[in-house]
């Protein structure tokens, strides 16, 4: 799934963005990202014992092919359902990091660090926020059967139905969440070290450093 989830990646960014730094720091913040949801993915799937076989396509699925694993074919809903909303993250972090290094060259990477971080933790919030409302659109039937049949909050918290809709928004909201620090940490270690902060004095103007003359200057002799 991780495989399969990188490659489409690798197509859409560089299709979308074309061949250049900031596209890869993109790639590989996205790349790590969807390690760390595959990971964790696949523990709390271990941990909560979903088996994948909830609804009726899955029940068909498992019917017909009964050597998939269906809590693989769980998490790799998982891993490429998150990766619509992480690039979108990865490349808005690394663009912000190139374009405050273009407002302000004298930037070291640290400053660069803090400064993307302050845009991230904003737009991380609305991020999580649209993963989570779109796993409970896609859940609302579900919901509304438990809401008519009256059932208990525990009854419901033990369904495995829930219990994947659950997994699927923790799982996506930690990997969005580990992405925004380690894709602006290796753009603002990329463009400093692809465009190295200019020193303050060199980016006065000239006329500036050039030193004032005195009176009307010297007056030729005869």
């Amino acid at each position: 799934a991780v495989v399969g989830a990188s490659a489409i990646m690798l197509i859409a960014l560089y299709m979308c963005h074309g061949l250049s730094a900031r596209t890869s720091v993109a790639v590989l913040g996205t790349l790590l990202s969807l390690v760390l949801i595959g990971i964790l993915g696949s523990e709390f799937i271990g941990w909560a014992a979903l088996t994948g076989n909830t609804d009726d396509n899955t029940g068909l699925i498992h019917g017909l092919y009964p050597s998939i694993d269906m809590s693989g074919l769980l998490l790799a809903g998982v891993i490429i359902g998150s990766l619509g909303v992480l690039d979108d993250v990865t490349v808005t972090q690394t663009s912000a990091v190139w374009e405050l290094h273009e407002a302000s060259p004298t930037m070291g990477w640290r400053d660069l660090y803090r400064a993307g971080i302050r845009i991230g933790r904003d737009h991380i919030a609305s991020v999580v926020n649209t993963l989570v409302l779109a796993y409970a659109g896609a859940a609302l039937p579900l919901l509304l059967l438990f809401s008519i049949a009256q059932s208990s909050v525990g009854t419901v918290a033990n369904s495995e139905l829930v219990a994947e809709e659950i997994v699927r928004t923790l799982v996506g909201s930690i990997g969005l969440v580990a992405s925004v620090p380690v894709t602006t940490l290796l753009a603002a270690l990329v463009v400093s070290a692809d465009r190295p902060a200019v020193p303050a004095a060199a980016t006065e103007p000239v006329e500036s450093r050039a030193p004032a003359r005195g009176g009307k200057g010297r007056r030729r002799k005869r």
